[in-house]
């Protein structure tokens, strides 16, 4: 039995995007279409691959568009109806007001921040370069401006200053999938209003790139290189040459002396001490293996 009569259309494309996506069907929400982005060649062999979350609403017989340009889906949209509403979770394109005007109460988005801090792409990997005590979701309704529109209502989650990338990441789409489905029923009755954001209290933080994987621990303090690593486990990894060999460091810590060349000096006269990594074999290996095998 579906807990709401109301269509929804569910905007997706990052992992990120699955548990929310998954809470929606488990609870028996009227999913009517998924938005995500077009197929793209991944790996060496450049082979066509579907975004997963194309391949669980195929599963579920859920119809799935892929447009070039989102405003391709307004006519499929209008074709729906006029009671229509719209979900979107890690979807990675911008979503034109045209669009967002055609659902009602509008679009509700996750977003895996305490809004309005770490508007943008990057606020896991932020929140853990910064060193922050505290993170969390906010379930808000998205606006034509980069996730300033209002919120619903928001979870915090304690930071211990210890996680991974992907770690977190789990963690807060786990945490933003169960507030999103304790909150929308509420939001989508609209008994439920959004409250606006503090725009003079706003940060934003910036899309990472293949490039911010090189590390310069000359121009960082070794605690800041440690948090980049553990931010930047996932993509963009970390990137440093030891020893004439360029290798990904995936664990360190940080250190007052150096004991061996995988302790890297760095801007506050700390030491980077280099733990675990990726080896110029593509193996991964401890540090005492690597200085073994390639001193």
């Amino acid at each position: 039995m579906k807990r709401t009569s109301k269509k929804i259309v569910f905007f997706g494309t990052e992992d990120f995007s699955l548990f929310a996506f998954k809470s929606l069907i488990d609870h028996g929400y009227n999913i009517v279409a998924v938005v995500t982005k077009p197929d793209s060649k991944r790996g060496r062999g450049q082979t066509l691959t579907q975004p997963s979350i194309k391949k669980l609403a195929l599963e579920h017989n859920i119809t799935v568009w892929q447009p070039s340009k989102v405003s391709d889906i307004d006519k499929n949209i209008i074709t729906l109806g006029n009671d229509v509403a719209g979900i979107l979770v890690s979807f990675g394109k911008i979503i034109p007001k045209s669009t967002i005007d055609l659902f009602r109460p509008g679009i509700i988005n996750v977003h895996p921040s305490l809004l309005p801090l770490y508007r943008g792409s990057s606020p896991i990997e932020s929140a853990i370069k910064n060193g922050d005590e505290q993170t969390g979701v906010s379930i808000m309704k998205l606006a034509s401006e980069m996730d300033a529109g209002p919120v619903y209502g928001h979870i915090i989650h304690k930071l211990s200053g210890n996680e991974t990338r992907p770690e977190l990441y789990e963690t807060l789409a786990q945490a933003g999938a169960a507030t999103l489905i304790n909150l929308l029923p509420n939001i989508l009755d609209e008994s439920l209003q959004p409250t606006p954001q503090d725009n003079n209290k706003a940060t934003y933080c910036e899309l990472l790139k293949k490039d911010d994987s090189w590390l310069r621990p000359d121009k960082l303090t070794a605690i800041k290189a440690e948090r980049i690593i553990r931010a930047h486990l996932n993509f963009p990894k970390t990137k440093i040459n030891v020893l004439n060999h360029t290798i990904i460091i995936i664990k360190s810590h940080v250190s007052n002396e150096q004991k061996t060349p995988l302790d890297i000096s760095c801007q506050d006269d700390n030491y980077l001490s280099i733990d675990e990594l990726i080896a110029p074999s593509g193996r991964k290996m401890s540090a005492k293996d690597f200085l073994n095998g390639y001193n």
